[in-house]
């Protein structure tokens, strides 16, 4: 196991097997059941838990609605590592991948994990009749397989995760994407990216590293993915921050509450609001995504 400074964490996908105490994933047949993740944060920006059902405020296009289902923190994800592989990221590999298996080591046991690896075509990291993974070796593994090459096809990566993410029965679905560079070679239009992320539910976390004479650097791009998404967009300054960074997107997800409620059936889009509230807490700040494509009779 690489990212030896981290071999002692606590907590992480293992050897495939939950903890005898863990309770079973839960899963949801109602398909029209639409799931909001959201973080909430105090003043100082830093994350609050122990919030109950009633300290929430939801709004679908700016009437009350009501929340029919309440999960707290920590419940298990369906989570891909999307990677970019293109030849501006040769001399990064190492130190993504190792930031990679920080996350995967810092998230809960029970999450499902995949990797997708991307430069002018997108391409999953286990084999194919493994879908997704609970064990940090078979993840070491699928990272292993970077190999930087090529341009950056950074949405037909993202909309591959996303589809990808839906074959999993867990609630909630989080893609983290690592990339040092804009789309120059998609097929997929980022509008097109944005309303399958957002009709999946998916949330993604973005962290661009930049080099100053990267000319396909977009910055704007990546936060208007993770922001429209629920997520965030992380900038490091340098490298060596980029496990540190990791490990704090890892923190947020088990951090965050899923709320509920009963979509529409109109195929339109709806924006959506979420408010947390307790006094002795003060002001606080929701992160969730900003709305959902309803499906169609």
């Amino acid at each position: 196991m690489f990212c030896g400074g981290l071999a002692q964490a606590p907590s992480g996908p293992g050897d495939g097997q939950p903890p005898n105490n863990a309770p079973a994933p839960a899963f949801r047949l109602d398909v029209n059941l639409i799931l909001v993740h959201a973080t909430v944060l105090d003043r100082a920006g830093r994350i609050v838990s122990g919030l109950s059902k009633r300290d929430f405020q939801l709004f679908v296009d700016g009437a009350p609605k009501s929340i029919s289902s309440f999960e707290p923190e920590d419940a298990p994800v369906a989570a891909g590592i999307v990677v970019d592989n293109s030849v501006s990221m040769a001399n990064k590999g190492s130190e993504v991948i190792a930031a990679s298996l920080a996350f995967a080591r810092a998230s809960n046991p029970r999450d499902e994990m995949f990797v997708v690896h991307f430069s002018n075509q997108a391409r999953l990291g286990l084999p194919p009749d493994k879908p997704f993974t609970d064990s940090i070796p078979e993840l070491e593994k699928a990272l292993s397989r970077f190999s930087a090459e090529g341009t950056t096809a950074l949405y037909d990566a993202i909309a591959l995760a996303v589809r990808h993410c839906r074959k999993s029965r867990l609630e909630r679905k989080v893609l983290l994407v690592i990339s040092d560079g804009g789309d120059n070679s998609s097929k997929q239009t980022l509008d097109e990216v944005l309303k399958l992320a957002q009709s999946a539910g998916v949330v993604i976390y973005c962290i661009g590293i930049y080099d100053e004479a990267n000319r396909d650097r977009n910055p704007g791009v990546l936060t208007q993915i993770a922001e429209v998404t629920g997520g965030q967009a992380y900038f490091p300054s340098a490298l060596e921050e980029v496990t540190a960074t990791c490990l704090k997107i890892a923190r947020e997800i088990r951090q965050q509450y899923t709320l509920g409620f009963k979509g529409k059936e109109d195929g339109g889009y709806h924006s959506i609001k979420v408010i947390a509230k307790r006094p002795d807490l003060g002001p606080l700040d929701v992160r969730a995504r900003s709305g959902y494509f309803a499906s169609s009779r």
